[in-house]
């Protein structure tokens, strides 16, 4: 990936993150935006995101995000400035949720050992 496309990434991330927060669907919980992948050509970015909750917060989150993209696409045609505005997909990120789980699991096997 060029140094151009990490900036690109790394600029749609921040607004998004910022974008997210601001929505008022009352469907979307917390979100982290995690990384936004863009095409070389700007057409499409997947952004990946991690969702605390349930399995059925973390669908109705995915929903609202879904349902809000056209919101979001206005906001980054506005902050960027790109020659083109990425159709944003949304994509769930497991792997915070799997660092999560496996601090607690460490945590338990460390306080089994000291008891």
């Amino acid at each position: 990936m060029t140094a151009r496309m990490r900036r690109v990434n790394e600029a749609l991330r921040e607004v998004l993150s910022e974008g997210i927060g601001s929505l008022k669907d009352p469907r979307i919980g917390f979100v982290t935006v995690t990384g936004v992948n863009t095409s070389p050509d700007l057409r499409l970015a997947t952004v990946y995101v991690s969702v605390l909750g349930s399995e059925k917060k973390r669908d109705a989150t995915m929903a609202g995000l879904q349902s809000s993209h056209g919101v979001l696409q206005t906001l980054v045609n506005r902050e960027l400035r790109l020659k083109r505005t990425p159709q944003l997909t949304f994509e769930y990120d497991p792997t915070v949720e799997r660092g999560v789980r496996l601090s607690r699991l460490i945590d338990e096997l460390n306080e089994d050992e000291h008891h």
